[in-house]
């Protein structure tokens, strides 16, 4: 299901077992995340009436699991960003990275340390370790808007015992993102 939480921002969710949310950014022409890949029908037929496939230009990964990757074959002019402990884990092990060995064998693309990404003043990219050791956040500072990845959902944080967690820095990652004066979480998963 897709629907504007605002005019500029697009969310696509679906209800399944590992379906995630992805959100669009239309005024900077961004992904963040592009979902699970057993979503691929229902994102192809109704984000694709929005939005031409081909015509992305930037996807942010908030982590590198599959169900927040898995779909970013659909994107073949799009540069891809992730935090560069997220992109080190990815090199040192795919599969614990991904958690996924079919999308693991697969997932061949060039990723882009995130921080060398050129985002307007208002847009900050938090390095939120905890679920992953690389997750981020992004915050609209102007609009008060937190993308959160599976860092923190609507009713509790994410998990940490996953390969690549890091559930010492959980803490941390939580009050920095405590201190931000946000409106509006839009999180990973809906729970």
């Amino acid at each position: 299901m897709i629907r504007w939480l605002t005019d500029n921002i697009l969310k696509f969710s679906n209800k399944g077992l590992f379906s995630s949310n992805f959100y669009y950014i239309k005024d900077l022409n961004l992904l963040i995340d592009t979902g699970f890949s057993l979503d691929r029908e229902k994102i192809i037929k109704e984000f694709g009436k929005v939005v031409d496939f081909s015509k992305i230009d930037k996807v942010i990964f908030t982590h590198l699991h599959f169900d927040h990757i898995g779909n970013y074959d659909l994107y073949p002019n799009a540069k891809f960003y992730a935090h560069k402990e997220e992109i080190n884990s990815l090199k040192k092990n795919k599969i614990l990275t991904i958690l996924d060995p079919f999308l693991a064998e697969k997932f061949d693309i060039n990723i882009n340390d995130v921080s060398k990404l050129s985002l307007p003043k208002n847009y900050e990219i938090i390095h939120t370790p905890g679920h992953t050791i690389g997750s981020i956040c992004i915050y609209d500072n102007k609009n008060h808007i937190l993308f959160t990845g599976d860092t923190l959902f609507f009713t509790r944080k994410g998990k940490a015992g996953l390969p690549t967690s890091k559930p010492g820095a959980f803490p941390n990652s939580l009050k920095k993102l405590s201190k931000l004066k946000y409106l509006a979480v839009c999180p990973g998963h809906d729970i």
